[in-house]
């Protein structure tokens, strides 16, 4: 159906993110435009549509819904689900900017949230690449769904810049930075540091200098400050350093994260539940 755009709510280095409204129902969605140098190309055209078909079966409560695509004026555009409460890079900050650290039910709550979402793709065997709290979109009733799926792909082929690595690479794992071979576990350890930076408030392979060189040998050596055992269950320091593992046959994969952050949880609202006061 038509759209009609309302106003501009966010633009990256390729792509500018419009809220839009359907003229037949008038749901609200997200316009996302991107620009595409060589979308002229018919076989660049017929992969990253095909992509976007792949994406449009992706159907879960934590995945940011992709309706529909289509090519206009050498701009792609994608019709997707709105989530307006910011992200997940928005929420760590406000708590870092009010010295205040995360409670570690939330914790477990968002992460277990993003797992499922992994998981589920994982399953049908699709690779996010470019997990980080950015991409973590939160509802306004509090759910964190994950969004700009196969994004870090489509640009890696179609993008003027293919050549260069799209922002800084604080998440990315160490085989992607020795541009060696990755698979899904590489998905693995950027939701490791996403886990990480929920309770430090920072990613863990943060370099206070733009020196890519120093960022690089911290991540091949999963080089990073430890997360201070009196704050943090033993599980959660255990779950990041699984994920954070250099060698990706040792890491863990998303189905064991999930579990342990869904039991984790669960475990945290029980407890919650016990402590509800008496009435005496």
């Amino acid at each position: 159906g038509k759209l009609e755009i309302l106003s501009e709510i966010g633009a990256g280095s390729f792509s500018v993110v419009f809220k839009a409204q359907r003229v037949g129902d008038g749901m609200l969605v997200a316009v996302k435009k991107i620009k595409v140098k060589d979308i002229r190309d018919e076989k660049s055209k017929a992969g990253c549509m095909k992509e976007m078909a792949l994406l449009q079966k992706l159907d879960h409560p934590h995945i940011i819904r992709y309706y529909t695509s289509f090519i206009e004026s050498g701009d792609l555009n994608i019709v997707l689900e709105i989530a307006d409460s910011g992200d997940l890079a928005r929420f760590i900050q406000r708590f870092r900017r009010s010295g205040r650290l995360i409670p570690e039910p939330t914790i477990w709550r968002h992460f277990s949230q993003v797992c499922a979402a992994l998981k589920y793709m994982h399953l049908k065997r699709i690779m996010h690449r470019d997990v980080k709290p950015a991409n973590v979109f939160i509802t306004r009733d509090g759910m964190a769904k994950l969004g700009d799926l196969g994004m870090a792909r489509f640009l890696n082929l179609h993008s003027a810049a293919a050549n260069t690595i799209l922002g800084t690479p604080y998440y990315m794992s160490p085989e992607r930075v020795q541009q060696q071979e990755y698979d899904l576990r590489s998905d693995v350890w950027s939701a490791g540091c996403l886990l990480y930076e929920l309770a430090a408030l920072q990613c863990p392979f943060s370099s206070d200098t733009k020196n890519l060189f120093s960022l690089f040998k911290k991540i091949v050596a999963s080089d990073h400050p430890p997360l201070p055992s009196n704050l943090y269950s033993d599980e959660l320091r255990a779950l990041v350093s699984v994920c954070l593992d250099p060698n990706p046959m040792k890491r863990r994969d998303m189905s064991y994260a999930c579990n342990v952050a869904t039991q984790m949880y669960e475990r945290f609202v029980r407890a919650a539940a016990c402590k509800v006061p008496s009435s005496t």
